[in-house]
């Protein structure tokens, strides 16, 4: 048997070394003196080159698929919240609507207010106004431990409305003018032009028109479109001088007998929610 010689393997190991060494010294020696790669150089970088794209193409794809994906997310998490964002815009321009309309009829109800210094008064609020009774009845906040009684006269905006037919502790319901019940909610009116006053009966509604209508009139004097209608205070169901709206045309009724006013309210007979309740004249009593 051959006997293992361990210095012979040493003597090889070592040549190859030297051969190695002098085959990277000598290349990285060519490389220096010449800008191009000798042919092993280069198949080398090139076969690298190529396995680095295999390796990574795979790798990229399924970042680009995930930072896509992350993208979509990121996206409809931003229209969702531009989304809510639009729709409380929305909701709070309707809710500034509101307010301002709101404001609008507080003022006006204010302005009427000013204008009824002689008068006591209360202020009310809407709280009842039902869909099938919309022109006839509505109930408000105040009743009789805030002094209200039947017949007194209601107003909103800047004329007459109506009066309360009944009253309750903390309510009362107010009978309008464009009630269908034409028997208890006449108002003894007065018409003043620069031909003088007469007098009359408010009674009637056109809907048609959006008029009231007096009739029952006494005097001879002329009427023009513009006169100012007021109450009378006869009768001693309601205080004089309530504004109530102007003369816009005035006509025979259908039997010729009696003429007819068609009077513009002053006040919007069917968009109310705050109300002033005339009690008395100042200095009237009970």
């Amino acid at each position: 048997m051959k006997k293992f010689n361990p210095n012979k393997n040493i003597i090889i190991t070592l040549i190859l070394v030297i051969v190695v060494v002098s085959v990277i010294s000598i290349t990285a020696a060519r490389r220096a003196n010449s800008q191009k790669t000798n042919l092993v150089q280069s198949v080398a970088n090139d076969s690298v080159s190529i396995v680095d794209r295999i390796i990574s193409a795979p790798v990229k794809f399924v970042e680009n698929t995930f930072s896509n994906v992350n993208n979509l997310f990121i996206t409809y998490s931003e229209n969702e919240r531009l989304k809510n964002k639009i729709d409380s815009y929305d909701e709070l321009a309707q809710k500034t609507k509101n307010q301002e309309r709101e404001i609008k009829k507080l003022q006006s109800e204010l302005k009427l207010n000013e204008t009824l210094t002689d008068f006591e008064k209360v202020s009310a609020n809407v709280i009842t106004r039902s869909p099938d009774a919309w022109q006839d009845m509505l109930v408000i906040d105040k009743g009789s431990k805030d002094g209200l009684k039947v017949n007194m006269a209601v107003m909103s905006q800047k004329g007459l409305v109506g009066r309360i037919v009944e009253v309750n502790l903390a309510s009362a319901k107010v009978e309008l003018l464009t009630s269908a019940n034409q028997n208890s909610n006449h108002f003894p009116v007065r018409i003043s032009g620069k031909e003088g006053e007469t007098f009359g009966l408010l009674r009637n509604y056109d809907e048609k028109t959006g008029t009231m209508i007096v009739n029952q009139l006494t005097g001879e004097k002329k009427l023009k479109a513009g006169d100012v209608v007021q109450t009378s205070g006869l009768g001693g169901n309601s205080p004089a001088d309530l504004p109530v709206g102007t003369v816009v045309e005035f006509k025979s009724d259908d039997y010729g007998l009696d003429k007819q006013v068609y009077v513009k309210p002053y006040a919007d007979l069917y968009d109310m929610s705050v109300v002033t309740v005339v009690k008395r004249a100042v200095g009237d009593s009970d």
